[in-house]
């Protein structure tokens, strides 16, 4: 597909130069493209990444003495490698491997390619057309308010019952001692200093494997509870951990594990 560059650009103190396709264009022109554009990235950062793709994959960076790509754009054109990094990746993904049309992704813009990227670069076409979707209707703020709102959910859903153990104590020591999870480490450190760290360990131990039975039971009830609720077309495989299993109507011993995360849930 023929795409234009870039327009009449001023190149060596006025000269104008015009290239029709990035192929056409010599090694110099490619440096100074980027100097130019570099300038106007809001416009013309698909062009940009498409000229640094090709600088960097083909190593064009060594013609002008540099070693790395870092180096070549952070030293002779004072660009952030970040940037020209993130230019690079949304180049590669939207026009090179996914053949969106150069308008299409300016349309959307860098910030709203760049805010989707993580969701859709391992997902499926279906995904992929839908998010993009969503990218050309809504807004920047509408967009990465709605991709946090999954990030959440993901994370929420990846946790297990050791995770939200671990979180309801931390959070309920904060709010017993007041204090921020750096200065609870410090006072957790005071507390163990001159414990018997053997005896500490038996503790754990003894400890470690109640909540672990006590959590595989309540695993196995909820798979039990599952099996009996659920119609076979719909059933999903139960993950060792998932928070459904706090989420039975069976009861568990006062005191146990299971019982208080159900009670803090």
């Amino acid at each position: 597909m023929s795409r234009e560059l870039f327009g009449r650009s001023e190149f060596n103190g006025g000269e104008n130069l015009h290239r029709p396709t990035e192929e056409m264009m010599t090694p110099e022109e490619r440096f100074k493209a980027v100097e130019v554009m570099k300038g106007r990235l809001e416009e013309d950062f698909i062009s940009l990444g498409e000229i640094l793709s090709e600088i960097k994959s083909k190593r064009i960076f060594k013609i002008k003495g540099y070693k790395n790509f870092r180096d070549f754009v952070e030293i002779e054109h004072n660009l952030s490698i970040g940037v020209c990094n993130k230019l690079v990746k949304i180049y590669d993904y939207y026009v090179k491997a996914l053949n969106i049309d150069f308008e299409t992704v300016k349309e959307i813009g860098l910030d709203r390619l760049n805010t989707i990227h993580p969701l859709i670069k391992d997902a499926d076409y279906v995904v992929q057309e839908e998010w993009l979707k969503q990218a050309e209707e809504l807004s920047q703020q509408e967009l990465s308010e709605k991709v946090k709102e999954i990030r959440v959910k993901e994370k929420e859903n990846s946790k297990t019952l050791k995770d939200v153990f671990v979180e309801q104590f931390m959070d309920n020591m904060k709010g017993y001692f007041n204090c921020s999870g750096k200065d609870l480490n410090y006072k957790l450190a005071l507390y163990f200093q001159d414990m018997e760290l053997d005896k500490v360990n038996e503790v754990i131990r003894d400890k470690q494997r109640r909540f672990e039975e006590e959590i595989e039971e309540s695993h196995t009830k909820a798979r039990k509870h599952e099996e009996e609720t659920t119609p076979p077309s719909s059933k999903a495989p139960l993950q060792r951990g998932e928070l459904k299993a706090l989420n039975t109507e069976d009861t568990f011993p006062k005191g146990s594990f299971v019982e208080i995360l159900r009670r803090r849930k």
